[in-house]
């Protein structure tokens, strides 16, 4: 039995000392990255933060495709940038707002 499709959060802080060369090298691999998993039928949701450091995205799958995808994802930003993945219910603040939006 397939594991169940859920949906999890990927985080994404540019690191200080991120260099614009290195961000420009991965842009390739990372469009690629999300070409496939969203060729696979998954699905991602992303944008930024006002800060222009933090972007957080949403996508769905099962554990061992988000683990894969996320492993892909962190190889090709590592060297600029700091990601989290979570569980969708590991983030709290999230949950409240769906809760939130789900009674109004």
């Amino acid at each position: 039995m397939a594991d169940e499709k859920s949906p999890y959060v990927l985080v994404s802080v540019f690191k200080e000392d991120a260099k614009e060369q290195d961000v420009t090298q991965a842009a390739g691999k990372i469009a690629t990255i999300i070409d496939d998993w969203n060729g696979q039928g998954n699905m991602i949701w992303s944008g930024s933060f006002d800060d222009n450091k933090t972007a957080m995205s949403v996508i769905e799958g099962d554990k061992a495709q988000v683990e894969s995808f996320f492993g892909k994802y962190n190889d090709a930003c590592k060297s600029f940038l700091s990601s989290y993945m979570y569980e969708w219910d590991a983030m709290p603040l999230l949950s409240l707002l769906g809760q939130k939006q789900a009674t109004q």
